[in-house]
């Protein structure tokens, strides 16, 4: 069983979509799972009305997408089950285990009034894994360290208390589409940048994201070509257009012979793979009712599914 979470720390955007979430839609296990990570996104200074509307609209964007309903869950829904596990295995894990996290160390930055939750969230995250027993978890090398900590603990509970939990190992996920910000294509595009300009949200509306694509940074060039170390801007055009069209981004820029060409092309795509998925997540907000039902139903099962694991983790380590 595979387990992914996402974090809504901004609203979802193109790359989140065609890097991860569509290829969660169209394949994987039954018994996947898929996670919106709102206890993560409280590690730093954050809006709690808006880190729980984000978290809403987020789980309608997944569910939108096409992820089976019963697949999907927020995290904070699980927060009793999930503290709990995580103060057994806070007492399983070492300070110097927590303190040489990569991530911890680069956005601590020596700062005093750092979060104490940017300390321990990467156990948080291995009692994410652990409770519900998956045995593969999609990452890439920026959390890859956090699932060797989940395997180390895994391992360390179950020599010292008794056999509870799977050893979850990491794996690569599916090469998806490397998309960049469409205004400084230097960088990722990203849910939580300040800079929205080059950034294409699953909810723009289309004349947004004609707009945004219509003043993409491209080059000094006059006729499209893939070269992604060389000409970067236009590079990412041609590999949004082909993960929203199916082909190849040589085959996509051979299709076209001019930026203006190129850009209403990908602008064309981008719109029309985002449509039917912008609609069914605005169908599902503005049903409330509906979409609490199926948030209380993925919770409920994904509680019962870590129910035993939790219960013989605490009557092991000493808890009840």
């Amino acid at each position: 069983m595979r387990l992914s979470g996402i974090t809504p720390s901004g609203h979802t955007q193109l790359g989140n979509h065609l890097g991860a979430i569509a290829r969660w839609a169209a394949g994987g296990g039954a018994d996947d799972l898929y996670f919106v990570a709102d206890l993560h996104a409280m590690t730093t200074t954050h809006n709690p009305a808006a880190l729980r509307a984000r978290a809403s609209e987020m789980l309608a964007v997944l569910i939108a997408a096409g992820i089976a309903p019963e697949r999907v869950f927020v995290q904070s829904d699980l927060a009793r089950e999930l503290g709990a596990l995580t103060w057994a295995l806070e007492c399983t894990c070492s300070y110097g285990e927590a303190a040489r996290m990569i991530q911890f160390k680069e956005k601590a930055g020596g700062r005093s009034g750092v979060r104490l939750s940017l300390l321990t969230y990467p156990v948080l995250m291995a009692a994410d894994i652990l409770l519900l027993g998956a045995d593969e978890v999609p990452v890439g090398e920026d959390q890859s360290q956090h699932v060797e900590l989940a395997r180390a603990l895994a391992r360390r509970f179950n020599s010292t208390y008794g056999e509870v939990f799977t050893v979850p190992r990491p794996v690569l996920p599916l090469t998806g589409a490397r998309v960049r910000d469409l205004a400084d294509p230097a960088r990722k595009m990203s849910k939580s940048t300040r800079d929205s300009a080059g950034v294409v949200f699953v909810l723009d509306e289309p004349d947004l994201i004609r707009r945004k694509i219509r003043r993409a940074v491209t080059d000094a060039h006059s006729v499209p070509a893939y070269s992604p170390d060389d000409r970067p801007g236009v590079s990412n055009l041609l590999e949004i257009l082909g993960a929203c069209t199916g082909v190849t981004p040589q085959e996509a820029a051979a299709a076209h012979t001019s930026y203006g060409q190129l850009k209403e092309a990908v602008a064309d795509a981008v719109i029309e793979t985002l449509r039917p998925i912008r609609e069914r997540t605005l169908s599902l907000l503005a049903d409330p009712v509906e979409l609490d039902r199926v948030r209380k139903a993925g919770a409920t099962r994904a509680a019962e599914r870590g129910e035993h694991r939790l219960s013989s983790a605490l009557r092991l380590i000493g808890a009840g």
